[in-house]
Order: C-alpha cells, then sequence, then structure tokens
C-alpha cells in the first residue's frame, strides 16, 4: 500500500506543474513611444549672506504684524516642536542633536543660558513629535524616542523603529502621531526623477504604536516633508517639492490630500494627473502611456510656484492673530536653486474657508530674497515653523541659526 501511494503523490507531483512551467510567459508590450521635448532649466542658488541686525528690515509682513528675532547662533536649525509651558524642542540636522529652548525671563528673546542641549549622535536628526512624555525624532534610517523630563532633558534616545531607506538627494524626514494613534513618517526620494528601488522611498508610511510593523499609507510623493491633519476635519494635507531641472515652471509646488492607498503620480505625473514630458516613458509599470498611467494617480488640490521648496508646515492654533488665520497652516518654503527667477524663500500661508476648504496660498514673511544689481542674494532658509503659546508664529533659519517670531499688534 505504501508503494502505491508514493507511485501515486509522484505522479501527480510530476504532472500539473510539469505543465504549468511549459507555459510561455505572458509578453509585456513594447513602452510606447513620445515626442521629443527639449528642456531650458538654468542653475541659479542666490548668494549667501550672513543674517545682521540691518537685514530684518528687509523683512515683509502684513499689515498689522511685526517681525523680531528671538534667538540668533542657533546653528542648523531646522524643525520645531513647542511645548505648552513655552519649552522649544529644536531639531539640528546637521549636527545630529536636539536642543530645548525657553524664553524663561518673558522677555522676548532666547538668550544662550536659556538653552541647552538634550540629545546627540542621532545621524540626520529631523522631524520631532511628542506622545505621552515622549519625544520621537527621526533621522536618515532610524526613529528614536526617549523619556521627556519636566525641566526640557530627555533621557538617552533608544530605537523605536529601524531599516528605513537610504537618504540619498532628500535626507529631511519627518514624523506625526496621527489621531489614529498611529506614528506617520514622510521618507523621500533617493533622485530627481526616476524610479526607486526601495518601495519605502518617496512614501508616507504609517508605522504602528509598538514601532514594530509599518506600511506604505501613501506613495508618489517626492518629498512630502510639512504634513498634518487640519485641525477641523481631520484631512491629512501634505506639501511635495517636484522635481529639479525641469524648467522654471514645472512641475509645480503641490498641495495633496493624503489619503491611504493612493498613488501620487511622482516620478511621472505632476499637479492634477499632468504627465511630466520630461521623464523616460519606457520606465513606467506596466509598459503604458503617461496619459493611461497619470489618469490612475491623485491629483493635488492647490499649486504653488515651481522649485520653492516646501520644507516645513503646521497649522495655526493660537487666538493673537486675526480669526480668519485659525486653522490655516503655515508652510516654510526653503527656496529654489533651479529657477532664473528665485522663488521660496519664505513663510507662506495656506488658506482655508469657511467650508476648511484649501482656496490658495499667500505669501506671508518675504524679502529674505532679493536682487542686487544683476545677482540674487538671500539671507534666509527658512525650515521649521509653529504657533508659538502666546499665539504668535515662530519659524527657523538654518542658514544663519536664526528664530524668527511674527506677532499681530494690529497696527498699534
Amino acid at each position: 500500500m505504501k508503494s502505491i501511494l508514493t507511485g501515486l503523490l509522484s505522479a501527480a507531483l510530476l504532472s500539473a506543474p510539469a505543465l504549468a512551467q511549459t507555459d510561455p510567459p505572458t509578453p509585456r508590450p513594447i513602452a510606447p513611444g513620445e515626442a521629443p521635448v527639449t528642456v531650458t532649466a538654468t542653475r541659479n542658488e542666490p548668494t549667501p549672506l550672513e543674517f545682521t541686525a540691518d537685514k530684518l528690515a528687509r523683512l515683509k509682513v502684513p499689515a498689522g504684524f511685526t517681525i523680531k528675532v528671538m534667538a540668533t547662533g542657533l546653528g542648523n536649525a531646522r524643525m520645531l516642536h513647542v511645548m505648552p509651558d513655552g519649552g522649544i524642542y529644536l531639531s539640528r540636522r546637521t549636527q545630529g542633536d536636539v536642543w530645548y529652548m525657553k524664553d524663561v525671563n518673558k522677555d522676548g528673546k532666547i538668550e544662550a543660558v536659556e538653552r541647552k542641549q538634550v540629545a546627540q549622535n542621532m545621524k540626520l536628526a529631523h522631524g520631532l513629535d511628542v506622545k505621552n512624555n515622549k519625544m520621537y525624532v527621526v533621522g536618515e534610517k532610524t526613529i528614536w524616542v526617549m523619556d521627556m523630563a519636566q525641566d526640557g532633558s530627555l533621557s538617552v534616545p533608544r530605537v523605536f523603529a529601524d531599516g528605513f531607506p537610504d537618504a540619498g538627494q532628500h535626507p529631511a524626514r519627518d514624523v506625526q502621531w496621527g489621531p489614529d494613534g498611529y506614528l506617520y513618517a514622510s521618507f523621500g526620494s533617493t533622485n530627481n526623477d526616476s524610479p526607486t528601488q526601495n518601495p519605502e522611498e518617496a512614501t508616507i508610511l504609517r508605522i504602528s504604536p509598538d514601532g514594530k510593523t509599518r506600511e506604505i499609507y501613501a506613495r508618489g510623493l517626492r518629498h512630502t516633508i510639512g504634513f498634518g491633519w487640519h485641525p477641523a476635519t481631520g484631512v491629512l494635507y501634505g506639501a511635495d517639492q517636484g522635481s529639479d531641472w525641469h524648467g522654471d515652471n514645472i512641475p509645480p509646488e503641490e498641495i495633496n490630500v493624503i489619503e491611504r492607498g493612493k498613488n501620487y503620480g511622482w516620478p511621472f505625473c505632476y499637479g492634477d494627473k499632468v504627465p511630466d514630458p520630461y521623464v523616460n516613458v519606457g520606465n513606467i509599470p506596466g509598459k503604458i502611456t503617461k496619459e493611461a498611467y497619470c489618469a490612475t494617480t491623485q491629483g493635488s488640490v492647490l499649486n504653488y510656484t515651481a522649485h520653492a521648496a516646501a520644507i516645513g508646515m503646521n497649522y495655526y492654533s493660537g487666538t493673537q492673530f486675526p480669526a480668519e488665520y485659525r486653522n490655516d497652516a503655515f508652510i516654510a518654503y526653503r527656496g529654489s536653486w533651479n529657477r532664473n527667477q528665485p522663488s521660496g524663500y519664505e513663510i507662506s500661508r495656506l488658506v482655508f474657508d469657511d467650508q476648511n476648504r484649501p482656496t490658495g496660498i499667500q505669501p506671508f514673511v518675504t524679502g529674505f530674497v532679493f536682487q542686487d544689481g544683476d545677482v540674487w542674494k538671500q539671507f534666509g532658509r527658512v525650515a521649521g515653523v509653529a504657533t508659538y503659546t502666546d499665539g504668535s508664529l515662530i519659524f527657523t533659519d538654518d542658514q544663519s541659526g536664526v528664530l524668527y517670531r511674527v506677532l499681530y499688534t494690529g497696527g498699534n
């Protein structure tokens, strides 16, 4: 009996699989052709200048607002997190550390004695967020967690999650705890406009509360550093950076509604599902036309000037500004380097209407970039932006290490 069963089993194993292996593979179509296109691109990096007190007069804010310097000498000052008691955590990507600052004497300035380094040795430390009295910081390939003390001190960093994609061209990452209790993290592409090998690149990831599991929440996002949930609607918005070297005006910078499982088109599409003429069609999955591929993607809800380079975004949660500012978002546009007339180098306001729908983007703090004869110059690369405890707005310049503060005075 044993030999009969063995023979029947052997015959079964040799029959169906053997036939399946002889079936020819399904042929893949040749990529459709495209007409040639020529791009005119410009490398224009405005000459960097150090901040000096006299340059403050160059900055422009809307009527009724005043801009002041809150701190200087901060180094590569990047992202901010403001605590309810006025303490400010600051990440410094180049130095790989986190500082804690607090205006103890309430004079509107943070002196050297009112700041301290509270974490270090975290490669490319950038985005940071707080939950349950713990600080979470994301670097190149690691998210760390630290216990927080009442005086702002942090415990030695320990790994919360690891093994994320290499930094490549876009080493700035961000993390935000979502309303669903999961940690969301953005990881940009390692290159400019080509498909990436690691599926976690050019994405926003959703990470379990214990850091042990994660999923690709949204993809096709070249570099969405600034993102967050609208305070009134709970809709997740993100500010994405478009590809370089595609001309002065394309692709635009995008504001997207980020939804689970959606593809936002990079590198083949930009804006509202527009095919990018300068990306090789042969790299499209499925070997279909760009138009057909882009039709399956998610389009942007708003666009902004190309190459402005959004790097930070935060919703205004204070009451000092006029009522129409409440729940709008402020975006730090770091500034272009390959546009004939520079874009960005500003803090902009993402405006929402009475139904909490985004309707436009308006410059809010400008003047960091200017033309001196035939030469463009700049004295600020803005980065982190946040609402301060008194309802003013604070933001960083990581070039000169300055922390700025915008207050509403109503013209008084």
